[in-house]
């Protein structure tokens, strides 16, 4: 039976959000033992931004969320900003204390805000019982204040240097990099520029799937990302930044630590960024995890990044078509509504001047001789392969994230639908296009 709280108006139901108040960035992405740990912002006395705490929520799927309570509170350094979390296998900070790996989050104490103002600085909590109580390190902050809100730590282990890497965002477009044995004591390795702010992120990824080329990633809150070469020390970066998503409501992404190595996933949530949707009890929402993966393309090596699989635990019923030609003024999907669809079509574009999908009102346009992507008044390239184009469309009440060419495209986008409008359509213009194969998934609630 859904649960009371998940059925408001606006509520996204594959989406997800706390059950009350405000949220922003996602933190402290852990997997332990078949669990994903989703920290998140939190404001637990309000429905605006305000008395950062870090929020919590579990999921065995990446789809079906139950919330937990608050896992770390602000005290005397401060509220608690965005940073990122990490499995110490190998008891490295000497924090464990039962059979359970201790799972160690770092934070910003964001001192600015504490009730008598001190600098921005950097401080760990850990866990023994697989994340379900916080104990913060009595010896907080291990990193003091460098320069201005310094802040958002994310912390990596790097196998060949046998040590932890920590990147923190300076200011403006500074970052530095950190290095440590026990997770307690950091040492400044080297510093770059990247032109993004805030909530740095860095891994490394195989391209193409092969394990003997691999590159490292570095990413900024606003999507913007390096492809590079990193040494334990010093991260070079191969060419200019590349933007990652071209929606309008994307922000602050981070990736799960810890994920199997037999899983083989790189897996991303940003925070969809949007007004607050009228009359509810929450404010603001997470994208739809997605996997990331290094691709060649004719432009060079990109980021790809697509939802991941489990998407289909909540698929019901399937509208299928295959070689169906899409004629201008004729629509197959006349008559199906819906509010929570997952829509795969391969469109051969043949002499067609655009193709779309009409989804409650909002026009997701392909434009042929642009090669863009267009809806909610934002646009993104997708080039034509061999005259086709792939697209997968996620749309959930309040909002639509379209992905073209397996990933080559992302676009995260917020909106909010007149509730008394909930058809979706298919279109062609200019000239016939055909439907090689088109699947309208519609979905149930994950809130069950």
């Amino acid at each position: 039976m859904i649960q009371t709280a998940y059925k408001e108006t606006y509520r996204p139901q594959f989406h997800f959000t706390p059950k009350t108040n405000w949220t922003n960035d996602p933190n402290g992405l852990i997997h332990y033992k078949g669990e994903y740990h989703l920290f998140f912002q939190h404001n637990p006395s309000g429905i605006n931004w305000g008395n950062m705490t870090w929020g919590h929520a579990v999921s065995q799927d990446l789809v079906h969320w139950k919330q937990l309570p608050h896992a770390i509170h602000p005290d005397e350094l401060g509220t608690i900003f965005s940073g990122s979390g990490v499995v110490d296998w190998k008891n490295t900070g000497g924090f464990q204390t039962s059979d359970e790996a201790v799972l160690v989050n770092f934070y910003t104490s964001a001192g600015n805000h504490a009730p008598e103002p001190v600098p921005f600085t950097q401080s760990i909590a850990y866990s023994n019982d697989r994340g379900r109580s916080w104990i913060k390190y009595e010896g907080n902050p291990v990193i003091e204040h460098i320069v201005a809100s310094n802040r958002d730590p994310k912390v990596i282990w790097h196998e060949p240097t046998q040590k932890w890497v920590m990147a923190l965002y300076l200011d403006k477009n500074d970052y530095t990099l950190f290095g440590s044995t026990n997770l307690k004591e950091w040492t400044r390795l080297s510093d770059l520029e990247i032109p993004d702010t805030e909530c740095p992120d860095i891994f490394e990824l195989a391209v193409d799937g092969d394990p003997d080329n691999m590159k490292w990633v570095f990413w900024g809150a606003a999507g913007k990302y390096y492809v590079g070469n990193f040494d334990g020390t010093t991260f070079t970066p191969e060419g200019d930044a590349h933007r990652a998503d071209y929606g309008a409501n994307f922000y602050a992404a981070q990736t799960w630590s810890d994920v199997p190595e037999s899983d083989g996933r790189r897996i991303q949530i940003a925070w969809m960024s949007g007004s607050n949707p009228p009359d509810m009890p929450f404010n603001q929402q997470m994208s739809f995890p997605c996997n990331l993966t290094l691709r060649t393309t004719a432009e060079g090596i990109r980021l790809h990044r697509e939802p991941v699989a489990e998407i289909e635990n909540i698929h019901t019923y399937t509208h299928a078509w295959s070689d169906l030609t899409l004629t201008p003024g004729e629509d197959p999907l006349a008559g199906l509504t819906g509010e929570l669809f997952d829509i795969r079509a391969e469109i051969a574009l043949n002499d067609a001047s655009a193709v779309g999908f009409k989804i409650r009102g909002q026009d997701v346009r392909y434009d042929v001789t642009e090669q863009q992507l267009t809806f909610l008044e934002r646009s993104g390239p997708l080039s034509l392969q061999d005259g086709n184009i792939r697209l997968q469309i996620l749309v959930d009440r309040i909002s639509i994230e379209a992905f073209g060419n397996d990933g080559e495209l992302s676009m995260t986008s917020y909106f909010l639908p007149d509730v008394d409008n909930a058809d979706i359509g298919v279109y062609a213009e200019g000239a016939d296009a055909t439907l090689v194969s088109l699947k309208v998934h519609e979905l149930k609630s994950s809130w069950v």
